[in-house]
């Protein structure tokens, strides 16, 4: 795995572990360039932020899947590692048991 997935891997962790923390701090920052501006640029500043937090809800979701499921990295929502083409684990195999079919 190169640097740049590591990078993308970590940021959606934290994303997914502190995004609240991450939108408080885009609203301050938010708050204090458009102190820093007299005001002059609210609405390009409001609309940034929100595209921030936007993107930072993006990866949270990355790393919980839908419905808040963790998920682990390398792998699509609702599947199983190593499954053949990325497929949906049914059966024990779904929660974790033995598989019914033996290791090719």
């Amino acid at each position: 795995m190169g640097m740049v997935e590591r990078l993308k891997e970590k940021a959606t962790e934290l994303a997914g572990k502190h995004g609240d923390r991450i939108d408080h701090g885009v609203d301050k920052v938010g708050e204090a360039i458009d102190k820093a501006t007299k005001g002059k640029y609210s609405d390009k500043i409001e609309h940034s932020a929100e595209k921030a937090k936007h993107a930072v809800d993006d990866l949270a979701s990355k790393q919980h899947g839908p419905g808040g499921t963790p998920t682990t990295p390398g792998t699509t929502p609702g599947t199983t590692p190593g499954t053949p083409g990325g497929g949906t684990a049914t059966g024990p195999e779904a929660d974790g048991g033995p598989s019914a079919t033996p290791p090719a």
